[in-house]
């Protein structure tokens, strides 16, 4: 039993988890990582941040061609190849995930492929997926990072009809005519705009009275007016009745203003969020206390049991990669503390949280949202400035959309912005900077812009903030 015995168990060998792992293992931590998967990785890598990205190369490429005339250019396409697409996707995912299996299998730690839930708060039993015989592992700590699912809605219907989710599209080689994509945040918009640009016909449905929930509403009236234009159907405010087979294909009946729609479509896609994998982990014997099925952890990224940890999607308040690295990293760094008998007092910061769309147009936002603020009672300023007035923009032919900096009333300190547009979530970064290091907007005018750039577009409201503020 002794070789089962370690300092720290990480469930889940995705990001956050593998970030946990050699964090605790260059802290002189005892490591094993336990992962049920079919195929190591995790979800960024495998089915989420990488292979979609990958998909919309290509699906913003169609895009460039359908407006070659703009530029003076005769170009058309003659079509997409969804194998060729969805065949080098494969390529750069193996790659991809082979380097992580490497990483997860270079030594360091104890690599178990197998599923874990607990038997009490400082044992776990493992099932391997090889199907030999289980055994138990205790630890001094642990670090629950296994990720999300895709949240099933009750819908009559929904899953007798069947569906997609994003897993089917991002390895499809062929694609239906018409699809109801049933969702509005990035998972929905991003999928909806490659599959608009490989050529079907997309319904977009959505429960909130707004795309992407939670960000600024002017932001996503952007993203529907422009997914509007290119041919999609944006239904907003949306309930779904039910969801039958019609002759071979699928009807979807929804209500909306009072009124009750039904369409009929090849495909449906299931885009309305993701929640925690925490279904088959047993945490009520080892005490880990949950809100509804997402973990409850405190800012040391501790759940309810000081010694069990949490990181990425089973506990986040936003579900990015980024944002499950830096807490694996922190649970494990203070997981080291807490075994040595210090306090575990490293804390996450999310004043810079990060999130972006890579829809067509982006979207990408940082830090405080007008609505938090106002929340807070902390006195601000905003500015924006729109890309159809911004030279570099109206060059590239890419106007729809804005820039927006928000910044504290009295000390002018930049406190977050948001972008919808051309290269949205690279022109984000420059905020990020800024932030990182507690920029005003003054000191951020006195930074030199190269003209003509996207980049010189964020000078605008920073300027205009600026000149709001007492002298």
């Amino acid at each position: 039993m002794a070789e089962h015995h370690f300092d720290f168990v990480v469930i889940g060998g995705g990001s956050g988890g593998y970030a946990a792992a050699r964090t605790a293992h260059s802290a002189g931590l005892s490591v094993t990582v336990i992962d049920g998967a079919s195929e190591l990785g995790g979800l960024c890598i495998l089915r989420g941040c990488m292979p979609s990205k990958t998909l919309i190369e290509s699906a913003n490429r169609q895009l460039h061609i359908r407006h070659t005339a703009e530029f003076g250019l005769k170009a058309t396409s003659h079509g997409v190849d969804v194998r060729a697409i969805r065949d080098r996707k494969r390529t750069l995912i193996a790659d991809f995930a082979g380097y992580r299996q490497g990483q997860l299998e270079d030594g360091r730690f104890v690599l178990y492929r197998g599923h874990a839930r607990f038997l009490n708060p400082h044992t776990v039993e493992v099932v391997p997926r090889d199907g030999s015989a289980s055994f138990q592992i205790t630890a001094r700590s642990f670090c629950i990072a296994t990720g999300s699912e895709v949240a099933v809605p009750d819908v009559p219907g929904l899953a007798e009809t069947g569906y997609w989710t994003s897993d089917d599209v991002l390895d499809a080689d062929s694609l239906p005519h018409s699809i109801a994509v049933l969702g509005g945040g990035a998972i929905a918009l991003e999928m909806a705009h490659y599959l608009e640009a490989m050529g079907c016909q997309i319904t977009l449905i959505q429960r909130n009275s707004q795309l992407l929930t939670g960000l600024d509403r002017e932001c996503s009236d952007v993203i529907a007016k422009a997914y509007t234009e290119r041919g999609m159907t944006v239904h907003l405010g949306t309930h779904l009745n039910r969801i039958s087979t019609h002759e071979g294909r699928k009807r979807v009946e929804f209500t909306t203003d009072g009124h009750t729609h039904a369409i009929l479509v090849d495909q449906i896609l299931l885009a309305m969020g993701r929640q925690p994998a925490t279904r088959e982990l047993d945490l009520e014997k080892a005490q880990v206390s949950l809100h509804k099925t997402k973990i409850v952890v405190n800012d040391r990224m501790q759940t309810s049991q000081p010694h069990i940890f949490a990181a990425g999607d089973v506990c986040s308040p936003l579900d990015v990669v980024h944002l499950a690295i830096q807490q694996g990293e922190i649970a494990a760094r203070n997981a080291s503390k807490f075994l040595k008998g210090s306090s575990a007092d490293e804390t996450i910061d999310y004043r810079l949280t990060l999130f972006g769309v890579f829809s067509h147009p982006q979207v990408a936002v940082v830090g405080a949202t007008t609505e938090k603020l106002k929340a807070q009672s902390i006195p601000f300023l905003s500015a924006s400035y729109p890309f159809n007035d911004h030279g570099k923009s109206m060059v590239m032919g890419e106007i729809a959309g804005f820039v927006k900096m928000l910044a504290h009333a009295e000390t002018g300190e930049i406190l977050g912005a948001c972008v919808v547009g051309p290269e949205a979530t690279e022109l984000i970064h420059e905020v990020v900077i800024a932030m990182n290091f507690r920029a005003t907007v003054k000191q951020f005018m006195a930074i030199p812009h190269y003209h003509p750039t996207l980049s010189e577009i964020w000078t605008y409201p920073a300027e205009e903030i600026a000149d709001q503020l007492a002298d």
